[in-house]
């Protein structure tokens, strides 16, 4: 591993541009479960879909029922030594932007502040009828006393966090922005996803045809292994600020 670390170091002061690609994996160290694993939110709840959300007062009661269970875990979750590691490239200037599969904030709260929401985020909750915004502890707050579809004071439409949902359109500006800042890196950090879900799963893939090295920090094997120049199977703070160490 060590040599392996020397190169990652070799890489990073080498490169001017370099991006990072996270996904839940970065954020388990910090405690959050991964929806997908077993005994996970998913294993558990039924997946509400983003059209039953609208058209159904039950199918929103079944929905927030998860999210009560999911938002104190969020909103206690501290950034751990992976997120730090990308703040600290931040602020040599190395790192410019952070595209994140996660909705927890914890790359803002470690410093980075050019961050890429693919999934939007856990912190906010908006009316879909008036846009509304609320901070995401208030409408807890409201489900601990047993409004389980809580509505906008305004207006009276739903509230539903600012996350995208299953059968919900992912934001197409950030989309968009994702490729641009992945298509113009000359190193990329992947970091605790999957590569599953696409679209975003093809962004290191156009990281790497556009000429970036890539550097895969993942448990497991993914689809796009083969593209990496180096692929660590350990945690990732412990890769993280292995790398640091060594980069200076």
């Amino acid at each position: 591993m060590q040599a392996l670390l020397k190169q990652a170091a070799e890489l990073v002061k080498a490169s001017g541009r370099i991006s990072a690609f996270t996904g839940a994996g970065i954020s388990t160290e910090s405690g959050l479960a991964d929806f997908r694993s077993a005994g996970g939110l998913w294993d558990r709840y039924r997946i509400v879909t983003y059209p039953e959300f609208v058209a159904s007062h039950e199918a929103r009661i079944e929905y927030w029922e998860m999210r009560k269970e999911l938002i104190p875990s969020i909103l206690m979750a501290k950034p751990n030594a992976a997120h730090t590691a990308l703040a600290e490239l931040g602020r040599m200037g190395k790192l410019k932007t952070v595209i994140t599969q996660n909705i927890d904030g914890l790359h803002q709260a470690a410093g980075n502040d050019d961050v890429i929401e693919l999934h939007g985020t856990n912190l906010t909750a908006s009316c879909l009828d008036c846009g509304k915004l609320w901070p995401i502890e208030e409408i807890q707050l409201r489900l601990e006393g047993g409004n389980l579809d809580p509505c906008c004071d305004r207006c009276d439409g739903a509230i539903k966090p600012d996350t995208i949902s299953f059968g919900q359109s992912m934001p197409q500006r950030e989309m968009n922005r994702a490729f641009d800042v992945a298509q113009g890196c000359d190193l990329m950090f992947m970091i605790g996803s999957s590569l599953e879900v696409q679209p975003a799963a093809l962004l290191p893939a156009a990281a790497a045809q556009n000429g970036a090295k890539l550097i895969f920090i993942n448990r497991t094997e993914t689809p796009y292994d083969h593209l990496a120049e180096l692929v660590f199977r350990e945690g990732c703070g412990e890769v993280m600020q292995g790398v640091m160490g060594l980069v200076g």
